[in-house]
C-alpha cells in the first residue's frame, strides 16, 4: 500500500477519514491505497490520489516502510512526499479531509499503523 504526505502552503499535511464500511472506519490516515499487482509504487500512488483527492501529482519521493501488525491482517506501507501537484483536493470518494499541523496529527486519530510516518514526519522541514 502507498500513502502521501501532501502539504498545503500553510505546512499542513492532509489526512483523510475513512469511511464507514471500511476497515477501520471512522480513524484519520494518510490518503493513498493499494498497489496492483505488477504496478510500480509511484505509479499508484499517482493513480490513488487522482482518484481519490482529484489531483494530479508532479513531483514526490519515497519517504519510509513499515509493516504493521493489526490483530486481523498484516499491512505494508509506504509513504511518499508529494513534493508538487496540480489541483484542489477533495474527498471524491465521500471522505472527510482535513488540513492538519504536522504536530498536531497524534491528537486526530490516526490510524495505528501511521504513527510511526507521524514521527518521522515531526522532525523533517515541509517541502
Amino acid at each position: 500500500m502507498v500513502a502521501a504526505a501532501l502539504y498545503d502552503a500553510a505546512g499542513r499535511i492532509l489526512i483523510a477519514e475513512r469511511p464507514q464500511g471500511k476497515h477501520m472506519a471512522g480513524h484519520w490516515e494518510f490518503p493513498g491505497g493499494k498497489v496492483a499487482a505488477g504496478e510500480p509504487e509511484a505509479q499508484a500512488l499517482e493513480r490513488e490520489l487522482h482518484e481519490e483527492l482529484g489531483i494530479r501529482v508532479e513531483a514526490a519521493h519515497a519517504f519510509m516502510r513499515v509493516r504493521h501488525e493489526y490483530p486481523d491482517r498484516s499491512v505494508e506501507l509506504s509513504l511518499w512526499v508529494i513534493e508538487r501537484y496540480q489541483g484542489t483536493p477533495q474527498g471524491l470518494e465521500g471522505q472527510r479531509l482535513a488540513w492538519v499541523a504536522t504536530g498536531e496529527l497524534d491528537a486526530v486519530g490516526i490510524l495505528e499503523a501511521d504513527r510511526p510516518f507521524v514521527e518521522a514526519l515531526k522532525g523533517r522541514a515541509t517541502p
